[in-house]
Formats: C-alpha cells, structure tokens, sequence
C-alpha cells in the first residue's frame, strides 16, 4: 500500500467509531475542487516519495492502538485502486479493528470481493453530480484500463465509467452492511436542478450527506477563489433531498 498519511484519531470519519484514517496515493479522478491534493496530483505525489509511510509502521500504530480505536477508515486518493487493498483490509480485519473504505465507486468488483471476504463494514462513496454531468466535475477520466478508450469519440469510455459507477452504487445499496452517499457541493457545478437529478438516481437510499465546499486546500488554484454555499442554501439542498432518501445530513 502507498500511504500517503494517517489521522490518529476522528471522531466523525467513522460514524459512530473511534477511528483512524489512513490515506492511499493517487486517483483515477481530477476534481479541481478536491481537498485532498496531495494525495491525488502527480507532482506532489513524486515530491512525497520519500515520506511514504511503509505498511510495518502502520500496523504498529495499530497495535498500540488496539483497545482504544475500534476501526479504521481506509481514504485517498482512491484506495481501491491499490493492488494490495484486500490483503491490506485482511490484515486490519485479523486485528480486531473495523474497516470502513472510501471510494469513488470506479472499481466495483473491489467493493464485491470486500463484501464477500467480509474484510469491509461501512462504505462511504461520493457521489459527485448527477450521472450526466460526471465528465464535467471528474476533468480527466481514470488512469486504468478504462482509460484506453477515452480518446474514442463514441465516448465508450466514460460508458464505462459510468456502468461502473452505477454498479457501485447498487453494490453498497444491497450489500446489508450500513453505508452513505454523499456529495460536496460547489457553486457552479450544483443546482437545485442536480440535486434533483441525484435524488432521482439514489432514491430509497439509507443515508445521504451533503458536504461544503471549503477552499482552504484545492487541486485546481481557481476553486481557492470560490465561497461555499450558505446554511441556507445548504438547507434547500438538504429539503429537496429528503424527498428521496431516508436519513439526510448537512456537513459544514
């Protein structure tokens, strides 16, 4: 595993838990308004070659740990585009801890063997618009095999990504295993007219939260100049939602 970084503690990443996160290398999406940069843009990436935490460091946190964290949030980047994520998840299962993944569902089949091993307990997947608008928010398609039919002007491609994300999506829906959706929302990209969109692909669901946009830290310099949405609008937005899902939340 290429890790990037680790949270010793939250108190809010794993519902309900005592948890650490530990942060993986590198995404298959360019989200200009992602807040997570260095762990996602190349450049940055090279310039923390040699601060990869090795794996033996990790563990050794853990079991230090053992007794006092109940899980551990697996984040990104994307982390299930590492190789070794199942083994990595194997190894914190046998431990005693609770395991909760973040991704951005590109990698179904990842989340299935996950459920079937049953090395995972809670899925956090973001939804980042409504499905035709994916290409507007996601700037460059993955770095993976479905990469090699992106220049295809038939857009078989981002089909493909979309299938995917749609697979994930009914995956974590059916999996019985507690989960949320949720979707940072940014002027410019989400309007009343989307979230209805989103309502429509993700109704019945369980759990859906609607995360802020803060400009702090970005991946693209133009967001840093951007404002998030004010409690109120964030409140229409929330309003609309519950129209379709059971449980819906406002992240500031």
């Amino acid at each position: 595993m290429l890790i990037g970084g680790v949270q010793e503690l939250t108190t809010l990443d794993f519902p309900g838990r005592l948890a650490a996160v530990v942060f993986t290398l590198g995404c298959n999406f360019r989200c200009g308004y992602c807040h997570n940069p260095q762990f996602v843009d190349e450049e940055q990436i090279k310039g923390m070659a040699k601060g990869v935490i090795p794996e033996e460091v990790f563990f050794k946190f853990l079991e230090k740990r053992y007794g006092k964290l109940e899980g551990v949030c697996i984040s990104g980047g994307e982390p299930t585009l590492q190789p070794d994520i199942l083994e990595f998840a194997r190894k914190i299962k046998r431990m005693g801890f609770l395991v909760k993944l973040d991704t951005n569902g590109t990698r179904a089949g990842v989340l299935e063997k996950m459920i079937e091993e049953k090395i995972v307990d809670f899925f956090a997947m973001d939804i980042k618009t409504s499905l035709p608008k994916y290409r507007d928010i996601i700037s460059a398609l993955p770095d993976t095999g479905l990469r090699r039919d992106c220049s295809s002007k038939s857009g078989v491609g981002e089909n493909l990504l979309i299938n995917e994300i749609k697979k994930s999506k009914e995956i974590i829906q059916n999996s019985g295993l507690p989960y949320e959706f949720r979707t940072t929302a940014v002027k410019g990209k989400h309007t009343k007219e989307i979230f209805e969109e989103i309502g429509e692909w993700l109704k019945g669901s369980e759990a859906y939260f609607i995360q802020n946009f803060r400009n702090k830290k970005t991946l693209a310099e133009e967001y840093k100049k951007e404002e998030g949405f004010s409690e109120k609008e964030l409140a229409e937005f929330k309003l609309l939602m519950e129209k379709y899902v059971k449980n819906c939340g406002v992240r500031m």
